[in-house]
């Protein structure tokens, strides 16, 4: 039997982490540079390149600044060090607002034209960093129950395998996580079309059902808005290739990351997903950057990755655990993936031996051991759009 409980770092908030991070926050892309350049000098700080921040309409800045606050009170992450420029748009006041309506956490702040450049921000902030590193030091790891976790769910580069193999995988774990208190969450809003009512007759009441749909015919509607069809870019050439022929067939394949379940609720992007909630959607795009990243803004710890084509996406602030059931592609990217699900379709394992696997490894990923991704720095981290620059 797998176990049910895992060392975490317990935040004063209550949230329990799996890594320890102290995180150099931009508050906009001209103040990317500089945050990373902190992050480097210090061990155990991470950054990511926000390319958003600023000549936003009020709309957008909103998803910007919302995403910001969860990644700051993501539980993986002991203090943040809050870097801005000054004249953007997510002003450092803005930001600290937000965060702090989330989490009580420790936060730190620079602003570049205020202490004289950034060569003088990049020395004040890596000594902010390191104060605050060392206060992360001193957390110990206690044992926490399997129900504190929040699992995220993702998938990329898919191909049959992934609604054959890895998925219905990643949905007998979601459903063992969830028997045992825990938050599951399906994202990727375009990729339920034509999965949608099917997901929506499994909500625990027709109010959960009806935002279901909804997301799914908003986003349709938002897309057609720019003469596009959701038909026309999805499924992706990779997509194809791999052998998916519709936009519907890769959706029935995506919804078994959410297992059987009753799903619980639907979720804005990166907006705060709350523990032992059962299972959840979450209303992201289908690009795999910003779909992970806005499952790490609302509390992701772990965010598992099913891919038929083969992906190296990861994310600075949470493990991206990532596998694949097709033998070929585990083969040729064994350096980016962390299981070989291709067991589920060919044996000699069965479903629920592969099952009880991946919660082990889930376990001791939660327990502190890096995955691929990690290993090998990948952070790849994006924001959605709703609207071109100002």
């Amino acid at each position: 039997m797998p176990k049910t409980t895992f060392m975490g770092y317990r935040r004063p908030d209550g949230r329990v982490g799996i890594r320890n991070h102290v995180l150099i926050l931009p508050t906009s892309i001209c103040a990317s540079d500089t945050a990373e350049r902190i992050a480097h000098a210090v061990e155990g700080c991470v950054s990511f390149h926000n390319q958003n921040g600023c000549s936003q309409i009020a709309c957008d800045e909103k998803v910007t600044i919302d995403a910001m606050a969860g990644f700051a009170a993501n539980p993986n992450i002991y203090g943040i060090v809050l870097i801005s420029l000054g004249c953007e748009g997510c002003q450092n006041d803005y930001v600290y607002d937000a965060i702090i309506k989330r989490t009580n956490k420790p936060i730190e702040r620079i602003i570049i034209q205020q202490v004289g450049g950034s060569v003088k921000a990049v020395e004040e902030g890596t000594r902010l960093a390191k104060k605050l590193r060392a206060e992360a030091d001193e957390c110990v790891r206690t044992e926490t129950d399997i129900s504190e976790l929040i699992f995220g769910t993702n998938c990329g580069g898919s191909d049959p395998s992934s609604g054959l193999g890895s998925n219905p995988l990643i949905g007998e774990c979601s459903d063992w996580l969830v028997e045992h208190g825990a938050t599951s969450v399906v994202c990727e809003t375009p990729e339920l079309f034509g999965a949608e009512k099917i997901l929506a007759r499994r909500a625990v009441n027709k109010e959960v059902g009806d935002e279901l749909l909804k997301i799914v015919y908003d986003y349709e509607k938002y897309v057609h808005m720019f003469g596009g069809e959701m038909r026309e870019g999805n499924p992706s050439p990779g997509n194809m290739r791999g052998g998916l022929t519709t936009l519907e067939e890769k959706s029935l394949g995506c919804v078994h990351k959410g297992g059987h379940a009753p799903l619980s609720a639907v979720y804005p992007y990166a907006a705060d997903l709350e523990p032992h909630k059962g299972l959840v959607v979450m209303d992201t795009p289908g690009n795999d950057p910003s779909s992970v990243a806005g499952l790490i803004a609302g509390g992701c710890q772990i965010v598992v990755f099913s891919t038929g084509l083969g992906t190296p996406t990861g994310n600075a602030m949470a493990p991206v655990y990532r596998l694949t059931a097709n033998k070929k592609t585990y083969e040729a990217m064994k350096d980016n993936t962390d299981l070989d699900a291709s067991p589920t379709i060919y044996g000699p394992e069965t479903m629920e031996e592969m099952r009880d696997k991946m919660l082990d490894d889930i376990v001791a990923v939660c327990n502190g051991r890096k995955v691929c991704a990690e290993v090998l720095g990948y952070t790849e981290t994006a924001l959605p759009h709703i609207c071109n620059y100002m």
